[in-house]
C-alpha cells in the first residue's frame, strides 16, 4: 500500500469505489488512457482450470498453494465492495511471486458464480501485457486487474497481492 493511502474498513483498500492500484502508485493519465480491454478480449483468457492444466512448471507448488490460501470475511467483502464482476490475471507458470500471489486471487473469486476469472499467459499476450508496463516499460508480473460488467477497471495490482 501507498504511503499515506488510509483504508478506513481495515481491508487494505482505499476508497473511493473508483480505485487503482499500480505497485502500490497511481496509473498516470497516459497509462489509465491506454488499458483497455474488451470484453471479447477477456473471453478469450483461459479459466483457472484451463491454466493449471497447460502448466508445465510449479503445477504442483501452485495447486498446494491454491490449498493453503485461507480467505478470511474482509477478504470475501473486498470483490462485493468494489463491484468486481470480472478478474484478468496476467502471468506465466515460471514466476516465483505469481506462485504467491495467483493462488490468493483463485481462492478469492471461488464460489462467486458473478464474478469471472480469465488467465492469460504474459509472453503470448503481448497486446495485453503492454498495457500493464510496470513504470511503463517493465513487463512484470503477475498482473491482476479488477473490473465491473462494463469492462471498467476497477482496480490493479502488478506484483503484488491484492489486499
Amino acid at each position: 500500500m501507498a504511503p499515506g493511502v488510509s483504508t478506513p474498513d481495515g481491508i487494505g483498500f482505499p476508497f473511493p469505489a473508483r480505485l487503482t492500484i499500480v505497485s502500490g502508485r497511481r496509473p498516470t493519465e497516459d497509462e489509465e488512457a491506454c488499458a483497455v480491454v474488451t470484453t471479447e478480449r477477456f473471453a478469450q483468457g483461459m479459466t483457472m482450470s484451463e491454466y493449471l492444466a497447460q502448466m508445465t512448471a510449479n503445477r504442483e507448488r501452485f495447486a498446494s498453494a491454491i490449498e493453503r490460501t485461507a480467505i478470511g470475511p474482509a477478504d470475501e467483502r473486498l470483490l462485493q465492495r468494489l463491484g468486481v464482476r470480472k478478474v484478468m490475471v496476467i502471468t506465466e507458470d515460471w514466476c516465483g511471486t505469481s506462485i504467491m500471489c495467483v493462488p490468493y486471487v483463485a481462492k478469492l473469486v471461488e464460489g462467486h458464480a458473478d464474478v469471472e476469472l480469465r488467465v492469460f499467459l504474459r509472453d503470448e499476450n503481448p497486446d495485453l501485457m503492454d498495457q500493464y508496463l510496470k513504470q511503463g516499460k517493465y513487463r512484470s508480473i503477475p498482473v491482476i486487474a479488477f473490473f465491473d460488467d462494463d469492462m471498467r477497471e476497477l482496480a490493479r495490482f502488478i506484483e503484488q497481492r491484492p489486499g
